[in-house]
């Protein structure tokens, strides 16, 4: 099963500090591996400064995030556009959500209405995600939108479990520092 275009979620039993409570916004998932960006690790680095061409475009809050932990010195950006836009510096994900070549200049993708942009993403090598997803490591839930540009990303595990149906929904009481339980 593809993942692409949809969240993982991190379940409370995944140990790796990387991805506590992480989201992870799935870009691919196929035959070759899977590679996703945690949408809910903001840093301190401001997107001014730094990206300094697509700063406008930067939703609250307007820094870089951390997208995971293999190459950090990359930056992938995922921009909202209408379904109805192309462009040749733009590949679709889904949602109306895609990716942006941050060497071209905004001018020349019209129609992009935000841009986050992600230092690192986390990857996978073939099979190693869908072996992950048979030990429940991860939770695979649909996607919005709006998830990629919360401007509180740090509630967003809480924010997406709690939209959950089911046996699911009950992790939105899962505590914040389990040591507090």
């Amino acid at each position: 099963m593809s993942t692409k275009g949809r969240h993982l979620l991190a379940s409370p039993a995944l140990t790796d500090p990387n991805f506590d409570r992480a989201v992870v916004f799935m870009l691919e998932h196929g035959g070759e591996g899977a590679l996703g960006v945690v949408v809910n690790r903001p840093s301190e680095l401001p997107v001014a400064g730094t990206i300094d061409d697509w700063k406008d475009l930067a939703p609250e809050p307007p820094v870089i995030f951390v997208g995971g932990p293999v190459s950090a010195s990359s930056v992938i950006a995922i921009a909202t556009m209408p379904a109805d836009e192309t462009s040749h510096h733009w590949n679709a994900v889904a949602l109306g959500l895609g990716t942006v070549d941050l060497d071209s200049d905004p001018s020349e993708v019209p129609g992009i209405e935000k841009v986050r942009m992600f230092a690192g993403y986390a990857s996978w090598a073939p099979g190693q995600l869908d072996a992950e997803l048979l030990d429940d490591a991860w939770i695979v839930v649909d996607a919005e939108a709006e998830d990629i540009h919360a401007t509180d990303p740090d509630e967003l595990w809480w924010r997406v479990v709690g939209r959950q149906q089911g046996p699911l929904n009950r992790l939105r009481f899962y505590p914040r520092d389990p040591s507090d339980n």
